[in-house]
């Protein structure tokens, strides 16, 4: 594996790790809290002029990033834009990516982020196709997380 791919998948993991730290039933530190968030944040921003010319590979990067972005609290004033122009790229590798989980996760990102009703159809049309029998960790979680986004719609905006 290269270390770009690499990078990004230790990116996913800490990101991972920094969104759902203490939903697990486990007390949450203010050290391992911060540092954690201080690790995502130099990571993203370590990687975010990386391009890879392999569509797994650079989808791989904007899920990191996305992920990245979204996880750490911290913002220096150009968080918003940096993840805009990442969904540019992933919207552009989207196109390329042949149905998979790795681009239901990258939809569910997108989606995340735009609450386009077209990514949503994309990943279901995906998601359709697995055999609920037989789904990984890694199939049940996207699965949930859409249906979280669903039932939550537009976290983050005020309600009147």
């Amino acid at each position: 594996m290269n270390s770009l791919l690499s990078n990004a998948l230790e990116l996913q993991h800490v990101a991972h790790e920094l969104t759902y730290l203490g939903m697990n039933g486990d007390p949450i530190y203010s050290d391992t809290f911060c540092r954690l968030n201080k690790e995502v944040l130099d990571r993203a921003d370590s990687l975010y002029l990386s391009r890879s010319s392999d569509a797994e590979e650079e989808a791989n990067l904007c899920l990191a990033l996305l992920m990245g972005y979204n996880a750490t609290i911290y913002n220096y004033g150009d968080k918003e834009q940096k993840k805009q122009t990442v969904l540019e790229r992933a919207f552009a590798v989207l196109k390329q990516l042949p149905s998979s989980l790795l681009k239901v996760r990258l939809l569910a990102s997108c989606y995340g982020e735009t609450y386009e009703e077209g990514l949503l159809q994309s990943a279901y049309s995906i998601i359709g196709q697995w055999d609920e029998n037989a789904l990984s960790a890694e199939q049940s979680e996207v699965m949930a997380e859409f249906k979280n986004m669903e039932e939550n719609p537009y976290p983050f905006e005020v309600l009147d």
